[in-house]
């Protein structure tokens, strides 16, 4: 097949979802199936196969993420000619009543009464929709489920990566091509050098989104101009942060996006094969991936000589087990080899000497998922978005004491302020906003002072945290500081794959002082020993995993210090006491 081929596949499926005169989309991430959209979707296509007519034909099409994940199951009802509408917390009863309201149901019904019914529902199943459809119909409670797409969650957002998540079925690459899926493909091999590619992802100003922000262009550069007989492309996926789930849900709804980011890299670097690496965890995740590349090698788009031109590229799925010390690129490359997930001295750079020994580029899943975007519409399109030195979107887990909680894209440079109080709605009940935490284990803890700041990778790291892979988690006033740095130094001793000595015996002793302190027993200047232990692990430790663990504690002593001088016993208190 050629690009020809592959753009009429595009075509006919367009042409097919402009004939129907209506479509429900309806959310089977794993955060809307934890909470019941199986029986949701199933209950949705039962439904309509009953107020199906000729007159009136329409389709539910299951989707990934919408968005409004504390919200779930989420499902969206577009009719033809009419505003879409949006629905929150829907069970099979709600289900039914969505589709009587937006599906002629006397139609339906009319048809069900017929000597011909729909042949796809059996006729044990007829009397109970009809009751059901009519009881569903005179119901009006269903308008306390209805979210409005003028809310602040959605307009405030600008979606780059998430563009077609919850538009289109992740599983039908039909779909994905009728949204101008692989068109950034097709323009890279037919119109551009590998170095006019590597110029493109350059001037966009994309940078890393697993957390260190390096630029993708300058690395798929380095990797371009090595010489080497073989070359690859790993996607890290492998996201371990607590609360996050960012590249989770980006390969569960648009796994083609990430696909396509992928082999363009490749194009571009000169690599002819790719390892998708994913954490065990994410089932739905490597399901949908490894459907992608069964779609794009039926249909050309993978293998030898991609769509008939020169360039040929493979793709497999690697998985991980869990291990959050695999998030490090050379600890991943280990894993990748059959090896265990440890981290080694650089240089050399994976860009030199990676998988195999070879040139190898890393990125993380919402990095290559911008890629597409990037080549169909210009770097200055994608460099006007976002600050001076952080250009574009950012892809965030939005969880924590919020009213909202979710997956969003922001503009890099929004404010803490707009995501808490607009975007997430602010905070429930009666309580303040406290801090908010970004980049996970690794990240730091924002008070309400600086709620004005600008969220992009100078901003944050002034004030001692950082962007990390997107994971942001919201504290109100009920949470104590101490506590909550214990809980992510815990989990990183828990993670330490104990290579190297500050890292494996630092942690620990880290989280030893925090329990001194918690349990009251912490004497003035354990408070310093505490600062001068976290300065040292975090200069000394051989990766990022020990380098930034440290962080959570660091920021909440300088902001919220006041709470850990409470713990402290005075000589005072002490002697009063032994009296």
């Amino acid at each position: 097949m050629n690009f020809e081929a592959l753009e009429v596949v595009g075509t006919k499926e367009r042409d097919r979802q402009a004939k129907l005169q209506g479509r429900i989309f309806c959310c089977t991430s794993t955060a809307c199936m934890s909470a019941g959209a199986g029986q949701v979707h199933t209950m949705l296509d039962q439904a309509v196969a009953v107020s199906q007519s000729d007159e009136f034909e329409t389709e539910v099409v299951k989707t990934g993420c919408m968005g409004l994940c504390s919200h779930g199951p989420v499902v969206r009802a577009e009719e033809k000619d009419k505003a879409a509408a949006l629905y929150g917390n829907v069970n099979p009863e709600l289900a039914q009543q969505i589709v009587s309201r937006h599906f002629p149901v006397e139609e339906a019904l009319e048809e069900i009464d017929s000597d011909e019914p729909d042949q796809s529902v059996t006729p044990h199943d007829i009397p109970h929709f009809r009751a059901s459809l009519r009881k569903a119909q005179a119901k009006t409670e269903l308008d306390k489920n209805i979210i409005s797409l003028e809310d602040p969650f959605f307009t405030k957002q600008v979606r780059v990566v998430l563009s077609d998540t919850g538009r289109i079925d992740p599983d039908r690459l039909e779909d994905y091509l009728a949204h101008g899926g692989y068109q950034g493909l097709a323009k890279v091999l037919e119109t551009m050098t590998p170095e006019e590619v590597c110029t493109e992802i350059l001037e966009s100003g994309l940078r890393g989104r697993g957390g260190a922000g390096f630029p993708s262009g300058i690395k798929w550069n380095f990797v371009r101009q090595e010489e080497a007989e073989q070359k690859f492309v790993i996607v890290n996926g492998d996201e371990g942060d607590p609360g996050a789930y960012m590249d989770r849900t980006i390969m569960e709804a648009d796994p083609h996006r990430v696909l396509e980011g992928m082999m363009i890299c490749a194009y571009a670097v000169g690599a002819d094969y790719g390892y998708l690496y994913i954490r065990g965890e994410y089932p739905m995740a490597i399901e949908r991936i490894r459907n992608a590349i069964r779609a794009a090698r039926r249909h050309g788009v993978l293998g030898n000589k991609v769509l008939g031109t020169d360039f040929s590229f493979k793709a497999d799925v690697r998985i991980g087990a869990g291990a959050f010390v695999c998030g490090e690129e050379t600890a991943l490359i280990h894993s990748v080899e059959g090896k265990r997930g440890m981290p080694r001295i650089r240089p050399p750079y994976p860009s030199k000497s990676g998988l195999w020994s070879a040139p190898t580029v890393i990125n993380n899943v919402e990095t290559m998922a911008n890629v597409p975007s990037i080549i169909q519409n210009g770097a200055t399109w994608y460099a006007d978005i976002g600050t001076e030195k952080s250009k574009g979107t950012k892809v965030f887990a939005l969880t924590g004491h919020l009213r909202n909680t979710g997956l969003i894209e922001v503009p890099m440079g929004i404010t803490l302020r707009e995501i808490v109080y607009d975007i997430g709605g602010g905070i429930p009940g009666d309580k303040e906003f406290k801090a908010a935490q970004t980049g996970g284990p690794s990240g730091g803890c924002i008070p309400a002072e600086y709620l004005d700041t600008p969220v992009d990778y100078e901003s944050l790291t002034e004030l001692g945290s950082i962007m990390g892979s997107g994971g942001l988690v919201i504290i109100d006033d009920s949470t104590t500081m101490p506590d909550f740095a214990k809980f992510f130094m815990d989990f990183c001793v828990d993670e330490s794959c104990g290579k190297c000595l500050p890292c494996r015996v630092g942690t620990v002793q880290i989280s030893k002082l925090l329990d001194k302190l918690i349990s009251g027993e912490g004497q003035p200047e354990d408070l310093d020993k505490l600062d001068e232990l976290c300065q040292m692990v975090q200069t000394t430790s051989l990766c990022g995993l020990g380098q930034s663990a440290p962080n959570p504690v660091l920021s909440t002593l300088k902001y919220f210090r006041e709470e850990y001088d409470t713990l402290v016993q005075s000589p005072e208190t002490v002697e009063a006491g032994v009296k």
